[in-house]
């Protein structure tokens, strides 16, 4: 591709999140759209437990997108939805015991996603909630092909 340039993969208006974080530790200061926080490791894993670890975020994103998901679904069809709690876990597991997966070799992540509707519902409207769960646009992303390009600048 000598010659080529090559297409922004992404829009500029897109959500910017910068990381900065010493050499010296784990301890991560994030910035995104004019929100501060923290990350780290927890201590057994060398950290200071400061903050969530990258991997409880990345749950914690889960979690949030599948409760919004479900609330703007509910609100739409006019349902008795009054409460949703996304209770997730994250842990690596061998390959050959996730029956459900694809790859039989080596170390996957596995992520545990319960879901807890509080309201009035029907048996239908829970059964079609659990199926829209699946439909939120970061459980999307997370079980699609994602492309990342790292540039050293």
């Amino acid at each position: 591709m000598t010659g080529q340039t090559s297409k922004p993969l992404l829009g500029s208006e897109l959500r910017e999140a910068v990381v900065h974080g010493s050499a010296g530790g784990f301890i991560q200061e994030v910035n995104v759209a004019g929100h501060r926080l923290v990350v780290d490791e927890p201590r057994e894993l060398g950290g200071t437990d400061s903050g969530p670890s990258p991997y409880d975020l990345l749950i914690s994103a889960l979690g949030a997108c599948t409760s919004m998901t479900l609330s703007l679904y509910a609100r739409r069809k006019q349902w008795p939805l009054e409460a949703v709690t996304v209770r997730l876990r994250h842990a690596k597991i061998h390959a050959i015991d996730c029956a459900d997966c694809d790859a039989k070799g080596g170390m996957l992540d596995g992520i545990e996603r319960d879901v807890e509707l509080r309201g009035d519902l029907t048996v239908e409207q829970r059964a079609q909630l659990l199926e829209i769960a699946n439909k939120c646009p970061v459980h999307k992303t997370l079980t699609s092909e994602i492309s990342i390009r790292t540039r050293l600048i």
